[in-house]
């Protein structure tokens, strides 16, 4: 059940979201689309009750409760990013803004991208990893949260294969194509 509502959520992020931006663009009713965006961290809080209600209810911590934790984390970490990245491309298809931003083709700027976004994804463990002990400690149950322990190692995991991208771009930093030179 628990995953239904982690798939739930994250459909319904992405329906507030696209109802923000349409309301905010192409119908230009501005407070409305300010209003649904501000609604998207709701959905969040959504999940975090059945999860923890789930476990409140007995259920032994399980694969869904951990990737309940990490979409959290990851939705926190990087939700502000991802409203951002979309808005600017409603903007601009809708409302004749400037093209989207998109990440750094190469040099100093890359890498910088690269460590920022791998900031965010330690963000992100940081709270999946916190919410996680969260949990171990709301059901005080060792042999009902074994599980959960597990969901700390693989999120350790993506964080450093993660962790390949800016350290390459730090060690071999991919130079700025002919083109974007300016």
């Amino acid at each position: 059940m628990l995953i239904a509502i982690i798939a739930a959520c994250e459909i319904g992020f992405w329906v507030v979201l696209g109802a923000g931006l349409v309301a905010r663009y192409p119908l230009r009713m501005r407070r409305l689309g300010a209003l649904l965006l501000l609604c998207v961290p709701l959905i969040d809080v959504v999940l975090l009750a059945a999860t923890v209600l789930d476990l409140r209810r007995g259920a032994e911590a399980g694969f869904a409760h951990g990737l309940s934790a990490a979409y959290l984390g990851y939705s926190i970490a990087f939700g502000h990013s991802m409203v951002r990245w979309a808005d600017e491309r409603f903007a601009h298809r809708f409302a004749g803004g400037p093209p989207p931003r998109g990440k750094p083709r190469g040099g100093p700027a890359r890498t910088r991208y690269e460590w920022r976004e791998f900031g965010k994804a330690s963000l992100a463990t940081a709270i999946a990893c916190g919410i996680l002990v969260g949990m171990i400690a709301l059901v005080g149950d060792t042999g009902r949260t074994e599980a959960l322990w597990g969901w700390t190692a693989r999120l350790g995991v993506v964080l450093a294969i993660w962790a390949i991208w800016p350290v390459g771009h730090t060690l071999w930093p991919s130079k700025v194509p002919e083109k974007t030179r300016g």
